[in-house]
């Protein structure tokens, strides 16, 4: 056994020649015992006691052998061999490469940036607006206003102020704010938005020599720039070129156009109250503009004084005496780009892209940004409109003072088509379209009927339209337009004659929280006094937008789209920034509001605005007239067409006063019918006729519990009404039937005749109702 062990341990290799021998068939000395000593044994034979066992040497190419000579591969976790690789020196050697280039990139970035002189930069390019064509401009926002001064003559106070409002580091900072590219870095990400974090130093460069950098690519070169101009030059001259740029409101770039567009001085007069407004509002000026934001301004006001007290710059006396006496700007003249209808225009696309938290753009933005906006404003159409709706346009003799607002839209988008807002947006800054208010009178009986409709009401139910009438759910009695009396009549004539006792009575049962509900559903976004049944007669103040709004769902089949006048925004190279959405949402049925629309006609075909059937076209309408006779309207459309007119007459203070007679219409009551018919017949002229989706009434006659109205059908009218009419002494005698169904599309009138009076008789004299009802 020791024998074995020792040989196996430590006897000499065979020699080379043995080896090749015993390849070759012939046999070596002890070659044949060794062999047949290990013949048979694969396992390893015991060593010594207290012996080690030897480890394998090294291979020619360094592969550890084991003690048999034959190499030993390193081995894993696992057990198994570990494969060689050059991974890690790939990896290395990439990044090695990485790390040179952008050391050579840097410097090239650095080397080839130029610093130019603020004098020498071209002011922000102008954001223009342009008609539905995109090429025919509405005009251009703010006009732009620059005076380069020297500093040298500004009060301390004035650049302290800045440096506190925006970059209280800025004298000991290298430019660059490495915590804020962070946090704007982390916003990008995890909000999806662009966000800022600079110094005065990268605002300097962010602003006037590269455009609004928000992108990650722009930030890299705003920070190369931003280091460059402080190892270039010092801190005075920054601050300085910075004060003589940064966008300021009002059109004024730099302190000096800023202090005579706000205090009606030169900069160097500047106050130090003045100058903490103007460094409070720098981040968004137009928008915390003292005139337009007080509240937001003063803040920002004493925000700067606060930290120009901790900072040295002024005493706590100082600051005190400060905050009691905030500076008073004087008034702002809008530039003359308003000046004219247009200005309504350029007004309503700024509002519309940078008004509300969900804004996609500033007002700053706007304004400098050099966008080109294409609105969907038609400009055809928008000269029609104004020369219709305009009380100075074509010769018209109107009582003074009379107020006209109309918008016409596409129903299927929400996309305005025109609209007159007045005549000279800087003679008269109240747009008639969006601000100004009048009450919409009977064009709210159409949410009312909707919301019957929705109850499970037939259209034919009768009510009792005679007037006046006395409804307890308001204790007062209610009378008809001119105290007319229309006998019994199904909800069909109630609304083509805009029948006030017949939806009073309607209404309490459809309930005014109903009516009110239905309408903001529709999209009315104005007040509307749900406590009482008087909603269904309009006397709530609405805008015309609103007013539209809510007949644009109406119009398109129960889908509710915002009205919206931009189509979209594209920047200096032709890259789209944003497309308005026109998918809208679904908020009524749809066969309800197609049952609704049938019952829309009515007032064009045969009802109170029979001067609309000049039109040549199918229509849906409904007329309106306020109480008192303070405001008149109209709200009509095709399927792709919808249009209001309202006229009121304010008095001086703005309060509602009773609209005079004029040009044959009482009070007004009538007008913006004529108007209506005047723009809708050469808006639609050379299109098709469009006819309104089928419609089936599924209601039950007296409604669900059937004690609405008298519980009784239109005593198969179909769906015809029944008027009174004279007998030449103005006392009636009887009802003339009018058959809805024998209307043709034109309104051409159909069979007629007289029945026995089977409603009450009125007393009151039987003039026909005007077309303003």
């Amino acid at each position: 056994m020791t024998f074995e062990t020792r040989l196996l341990v430590s006897a000499p290799r065979t020699p080379r020649s043995a080896r090749s021998a015993s390849s070759t068939g012939g046999r070596a000395v002890g070659a044949g015992r060794t062999a047949s000593r290990l013949a048979g044994s694969t396992k390893p034979r015991p060593l010594p006691k207290g012996e080690p066992p030897k480890r394998g040497g090294k291979g020619r190419h360094g592969a550890r052998r084991d003690g048999r000579g034959a190499p030993q591969p390193k081995l894993g976790p696992d057990g198994k061999p570990r494969k060689r690789h050059l991974l890690l020196k790939w990896l290395l050697g990439i990044l090695g490469a990485v790390i040179l280039a952008a050391v050579g990139a840097f410097a090239y970035l650095y080397l080839t940036t130029e610093v130019v002189p603020p004098e020498k930069q071209a002011l922000a390019q102008k954001t223009t607006v342009y008609y539905s064509d995109g090429t025919t401009p509405v005009g251009s926002f703010a006009e732009q206003n620059r005076e380069i001064i020297s500093c040298s003559a500004l009060p301390k106070y004035v650049g302290n102020a800045i440096v506190a409002s925006e970059n209280r580091s800025f004298y000991s900072d290298n430019g660059i704010d490495l915590k804020g590219i962070g946090r704007a870095l982390l916003n990008n990400v995890t909000h999806g938005t662009r966000q800022g974090g600079s110094t005065i130093t990268q605002q300097y460069a962010e602003r006037y020599y590269l455009g609004e950098t928000t992108s990650y690519s722009g930030k890299l070169r705003e920070a190369m720039l931003s280091l460059k101009i402080a190892q270039t030059e010092d801190k005075d001259t920054v601050l300085c070129n910075y004060m003589n740029t940064i966008y300021l409101g009002r059109g004024s770039y730099g302190i000096q156009a800023a202090a005579q567009s706000y205090f009606g001085k030169e900069a160097k007069d500047l106050t130090m109250p003045e100058a903490a407004m103007l460094a409070g509002i720098i981040p968004a000026p137009s928008t915390w503009d003292p005139a337009v934001n007080p509240k937001q301004a003063e803040s920002r006001y004493r925000r700067v004084l606060s930290i120009m007290q901790e900072d040295g710059y002024i005493s706590a006396k100082d600051r005190t005496a400060a905050v009691k006496a905030p500076p008073k700007t004087i008034d702002y003249s809008p530039q003359n780009v308003y000046q004219g209808p247009n200005g309504y225009i350029l007004r309503m696309v700024h509002n519309e892209l940078s008004n509300g938290k969900k804004a996609p753009f500033t007002a700053d933005e706007l304004d400098t940004g050099g966008y080109r906006i294409v609105t969907t404003i038609d400009k055809g159409k928008q000269d029609l409109m104004h020369e219709v709706a305009s009380p100075t346009a074509g010769g018209k003799h109107l009582p003074g003072g009379l107020q006209v607002g109309a918008l016409s839209v596409n129903p299927k988008d929400g996309s305005v088509i025109s609209f007159y807002a007045g005549d000279d947006y800087l003679k008269q800054q109240l747009n008639n379209v969006n601000q100004a208010t009048f009450q919409v009178g009977s064009t709210m009986k159409v949410f009312t009927l909707l919301g019957a409709i929705q109850s499970g009401v037939n259209l034919n139910t009768v009510f009792n339209g005679n007037s006046p009438r006395t409804f307890h759910s308001v204790g007062k009695s209610v009378a008809n337009a001119e105290n007319i009396s229309y006998g019994y009549v199904n909800l069909y004539s109630a609304l083509a004659n805009s029948v006030n006792t017949a939806f009073m009575d309607l209404n309490e049962h459809v309930t005014p929280q109903k009516t009110a509900q239905v309408a903001h559903t529709a999209g009315i976004e104005g007040k509307i006094d749900d406590t009482t049944t008087f909603d269904t007669l309009g006397v709530d103040a609405l805008t015309d937008w609103d007013l539209t709004q809510g007949y644009q769902t109406i119009a398109n089949g129960g889908r509710k789209i915002p009205l919206h006048l931009v189509s979209q925004v594209r920047d200096g190279k032709d890259q789209e920034l944003y497309t308005a959405s026109t998918r809208g949402e679904q908020v009524f049925n749809a066969d309800q509001v197609a049952l609704l629309q049938k019952a829309m006609t009515g007032t064009v075909q045969y009802g109170t605005g029979t001067q609309a059937r000049a039109v040549g076209r199918t229509l849906a309408a409904k007329t309106g007239t306020a109480n008192d006779d303070t405001a008149a309207s109209m709200a009509g459309f095709t399927p792709s067409v919808l249009t209001t007119f309202g006229i009121w007459q304010p008095g001086p203070d703005g309060s509602a006063q009773k609209v005079p007679n004029f040009a044959g219409y009482p009070h007004g009551s009538g007008y913006p019918t004529y108007l209506f018919t005047q723009y809708m017949k050469q808006a639609l002229a050379d299109t098709p006729d469009e006819k309104f989706p089928a419609a089936k009434d599924g209601g039950r006659i007296g409604g669900p519990d059937g004690t609405w109205g008298t519980g009784r059908g239109s005593y198969g009218y179909g769906y015809g009404y029944q008027r009174p009419y004279g007998n030449g002494n103005g006392n009636g005698n009887g009802y003339r039937n009018y058959n809805y169904n024998n209307y043709n599309n034109q309104g051409n009138q159909g069979g007629q005749q007289v029945t026995p009076n089977q409603g009450q008789q009125s007393t009151q004299p039987r003039t026909q109702p005007n077309s303003g009802q």
